[in-house]
């Protein structure tokens, strides 16, 4: 591969693409890497595209290459100075936190098939019948492929 991909370098790099499981990083001369979405940020990633778009130039650690495979493994929470590289709170500060920080929780009471099951309005003709019922239809199988994408 190229001399300045050594594992524990720290290169900049272009983001090609955002997938669900990390970004696909250009380091020049057709040389990519992958940022797992954990070596995103220091802090929990839900959406990647929060944090970095197509197209960003950033910064990123070399931590592992495998040239049998050609993958490289690069990490941007890693790359990331000093100074802020220490954010997890301390157990004080875990004991005393307000119910903001909670928030993530109590979405997860909603169910998703709530949705599903609630009456619906009735539509004037057969025509808009058809229109709601295929959205539905296709937010339905959208879920199911989502779900099946997870698994493989």
């Amino acid at each position: 591969m190229s001399e300045k991909v050594q594992v524990g370098n720290i290169v900049e790099g272009k983001v090609l693409r955002i997938k669900p499981f990390g970004a696909i990083v250009s380091l020049g001369d057709k040389v990519q890497g992958l940022v797992h979405i954990s070596q995103i940020a220091n802090n929990f990633v839900q959406d990647i595209n929060e944090h970095i778009a197509v197209g960003d130039i950033v910064k990123v650690k070399v931590l592992s290459v495998d040239e049998a495979s050609n993958k490289i493994s690069l990490s941007i929470r890693e790359a990331l100075p000093s100074t802020t590289k220490n954010t997890k709170p301390s157990n004080f500060e875990k004991k005393f936190r307000t119910k903001e920080h909670k928030s993530n929780y109590e979405n997860r009471t909603i169910r998703p098939a709530d949705d599903y099951f609630k009456p619906q309005s009735a539509p004037s003709d057969f025509e808009d019948k058809m229109k709601d019922w295929l959205k539905q239809s296709n937010e339905r199988q959208a879920g199911l492929n989502k779900r099946a994408n997870k698994r493989s």
